[in-house]
């Protein structure tokens, strides 16, 4: 189900530190359906301090997950990430599960869109205003509520999405009070 690409940024990557990786992270799979397919992405990082980080991003068809945690310790990062991964996923879930009751639907297929779908970077020129990066997105329908979900699990300041009722695109976004905003397009 799960497949994995481990990198260490100053730290070499040995078989132990794999296998606990693929081990830890694997647990989640508990959550998946089992005809999902994916790739977790794990970036292990050990800083001059000497603390530890892990960032890990798995792209799912309906849902990104995406957590990174820093520690003294680089197996205790790896625990406290899968951690945080869970509870993502469980409060997804829960949500998710909720709403199909208030709707009365039998069958849910969990909305999302994949933002590190079609990643393609770009050379940076002299002018500050130039492109450095495009990301393409498939906008599922949602609501916003949904949308922001999706933006705090991926940890982003903002969230495009097809509206469920409208079909508009709008964007949810954080504002600096820590409240969420919505863009609502006039289409």
């Amino acid at each position: 189900m799960l497949d994995f690409n481990v990198r260490g940024e100053n730290i070499e990557v040995t078989e132990a530190i794999r296998n606990y990786v693929e081990k830890r992270i694997s647990k989640l799979e508990k959550y998946f359906d089992s005809s999902v397919n994916a790739k977790a992405h794990v970036n292990l990082k050990v800083h001059l301090d000497k603390t530890a980080k892990v960032e890990v991003t798995i792209p799912l068809p309906y849902l990104v997950l995406r957590a990174e945690e820093t520690s003294p310790d680089l197996y205790a990062s790896v625990d406290l990430v899968t951690d945080k991964l869970e509870r993502q996923i469980r409060k997804y879930k829960t949500k998710i599960n909720r709403k199909s009751r208030e709707k009365g639907y039998k069958g849910v297929e969990v909305p999302g869109a994949d933002l590190d779908a079609d990643d393609e970077d770009t050379d940076s020129s002299e002018s500050k205003f130039d492109i450095v990066r495009t990301k393409r997105v498939s906008l599922k329908p949602m609501d916003s509520e949904e949308a922001v979900l999706q933006m705090d699990m991926l940890g982003h300041d903002f969230f495009i999405y097809q509206d469920a009722e409208s079909d508009a695109v709008n964007i949810v976004y954080r504002r600096n009070d820590g409240r969420y905003g919505l863009i609502e397009s006039d289409d």
